[in-house]
């Protein structure tokens, strides 16, 4: 007798999308100096790291309000990525080619997430 298959947070475009996003931008600030790492880089590699995080734990609420809240949290936290975005080019720590890829990512990211939330809210009884 066949199962129902569950969905897993893998088969999510947008945590997907989150999770690799935040591993190009460590790739990246492990290579900047100390100062840069220290000052804006922790922050912009805590920021990246939490829209996929947020994505994550709001997947795994029960709730179809406690699911939403987290992925609008996780909607701040790319928000935060991308003003960390532009300090990082304006500083010159990351080229504008590599600017406009992040911003790219996020913009892709962003649809995700909304697509994500209104799923939640369209498909979930509670």
């Amino acid at each position: 007798m066949m199962g129902k298959e569950f969905l897993t947070l893998d088969k999510i475009s947008a945590y997907r999308l989150a999770f690799e996003f935040s591993n190009e931008v460590w790739r990246e600030v492990v290579t900047w100096d100390y100062f840069a790492k220290d000052t804006v880089g922790k922050q912009f590699v805590k920021a990246a790291d939490s829209i996929s995080a947020n994505i994550a734990e709001g997947f795994g609420r029960y709730s179809k309000k406690d699911k939403v809240r987290f992925y609008r949290i996780s909607m701040g936290s790319l928000e935060e990525a991308e003003d960390w975005i532009r300090k990082s080019t304006v500083r010159e720590l990351i080229t504008e080619d590599l600017s406009s890829a992040y911003l790219n990512s996020l913009l892709q990211l962003r649809k995700e997430i909304y697509n994500l939330i209104n799923y939640t809210n369209e498909k979930l009884k509670y």
